[in-house]
């Protein structure tokens, strides 16, 4: 039986249904999307001094900090039932969380010089962090998911419209070259997050065939955000990962929904239309990357070119890997002169068409530029395990909603998570360990929205 994906009522919600009073967790949670999904640069920042550096509280931080007040206030209220159910996920979390604040007071990080910065990328990651834990206490109802949704649907689309501008030659917020990947006001890998949540509202609606919605609309700007903000931000890896999220969201909507050909059709048509544009977008870079293969001609790329020089950066991360595989080298450290130097020369020797300006050196600490091989690096097998433990339970969480809740929105917001943590998974595997972004609040806004699916299913409601 085909049902709705998230609201079986056949009309949408009031204004005023959205406004009550029960909703004001969800409006505050929607309220901090613009703050959330918007570059540090553009944000005034208020410097407070730690030690000897200086902590940056931004916009972000304080709505983060309002969505956590307004999330503790409701588990005043209501209690904390609602999280029950996703107990798996946060026990890794703060297993994970507890592993990391280990490398970040180890002997080796307390002595590097950098001590400062490292302690306060851990501590963003943790306020971050806690946005998975707000969320399942802020949406309860269907309509608290509308709500949340909307805003961030509404803001992809101001997003996806910059970038457009950008594209098309506008200078505003650091665009590119025209007719290249443009940040828009985020940055290439937070604006393919953004856009991700967005494709994966569409990606749910189509394998749920719904028919009527609370917000027939929502899904049509979010399937054109999405695809557009995929393809603007021109990243390879959430293409690859936006192809893994529909066959995981296809599976789990099926026994449930019942997909037909149609709906099949119209997925495996917009991963397609998503892979192509990529490739179009970054033409240039994926041709240099098949000559340094060898796949496609002898020619040697001129200057840095982008997947050469990540391939280099994952073989030095891997080198500082196995020579401490269990414990890594501290938090953060990897990205150190003194870590990385000893793996260079060796890395120059195997790659050596690469550019020089593509190896790291002291004053170019490229980093290792992929969150699991750089965890791997930092903080060793376990830091590794436990990273991916999260990811599992959060999956774990947005299939079982998928599959088993009893109400639709439940199962709509399970689909969506399942599709979009996947997506954004993949997106990960370009960029390293950097705390407090977009993309970071991206991931734990869905890990929470995965939790309270999970709660929904458990029949936990206040």
């Amino acid at each position: 039986m085909a049902t709705g994906a998230f609201d079986s009522t056949r009309s949408s919600p009031s204004l005023r249904s959205l406004v009550d009073r029960d909703a004001l967790g969800a409006l505050v949670l929607a309220a901090s999307i613009p703050f959330l999904f918007l570059h540090e640069r553009y944000q005034p920042a208020l410097g407070v001094g730690v030690g000897s550096t200086t902590v940056d509280v931004r916009l972000s931080d304080l709505a983060v900090a309002v969505v956590l007040a307004a999330a503790a206030l409701v588990a005043f209220h209501v209690g904390f039932a609602r999280l029950r159910p996703g107990r798996a996920l946060w026990l890794a979390g703060a297993a994970l969380l507890g592993w990391i604040a280990f490398q970040t007071f180890r002997p080796v990080s307390l002595d590097d010089a950098l001590f400062d910065d490292h302690l306060v990328s851990f501590l963003k990651l943790v306020e971050y962090g806690l946005l998975a834990v707000a969320v399942p206490l802020l949406v309860r109802r269907a309509y608290h998911l509308t709500i949340v949704i909307g805003g961030i649907v509404l803001w992809a689309v101001v997003a996806v419209s910059v970038a457009l501008l950008q594209f098309f030659g506008v200078d505003i917020f650091g665009a590119w070259n025209a007719g290249w990947r443009q940040p828009s006001f985020l940055g290439h890998h937070d604006l393919a997050a953004l856009a991700a949540v967005g494709l994966a509202l569409a990606a749910a609606a189509i394998a749920a065939r719904r028919r009527e919605i609370p917000a027939p609309r929502l899904v049509a700007a979010a399937l054109v955000a999405g695809v557009l903000g995929l393809i603007l931000a021109g990243s390879v890896a959430a293409a690859g990962g936006l192809a893994f999220g529909v066959i995981a969201l296809w599976a789990a909507s099926r026994r449930r929904f019942a997909p037909g050909g149609r709906q099949a059709l119209a997925l495996i048509a917009i991963v397609a239309l998503v892979a192509g544009g990529v490739t179009a977008v970054r033409g240039d870079a994926l041709e240099d990357f098949l000559r340094f293969l060898g796949v496609r001609g002898d020619e040697p790329p001129i200057g840095v070119e982008s997947y050469s020089q990540r391939t280099v950066l994952a073989y030095i991360g891997l080198r500082i890997a196995q020579d401490d595989p269990i414990l890594g080298v501290g938090w953060q450290r990897s990205s150190r002169p003194e870590v990385f130097e000893p793996y260079v020369a060796d890395a120059r020797e195997r790659f050596p068409d690469v550019d020089d300006l593509a190896f790291p050196a002291e004053g170019r600490e490229w980093g290792v530029q992929n969150l699991y091989i750089q965890m791997l690096a930092d903080a060793g097998v376990i830091g590794l395990a436990l990273l991916l433990l999260v990811g599992a339970a959060g999956l774990v969480l947005a299939w079982r909603a998928s599959t088993r809740a009893p109400t639709p929105w439940a199962a709509g917001a399970g689909l969506l998570a399942l599709c979009a943590l996947l997506t954004i998974g993949a997106e990960w595997a370009s960029l390293g360990i950097v705390a407090g972004i977009p993309l970071q609040a991206a991931t734990c806004l869905l890990l929470g929205l995965a939790a309270a699916g999970a709660a929904a299913g458990a029949d936990v409601e206040v």
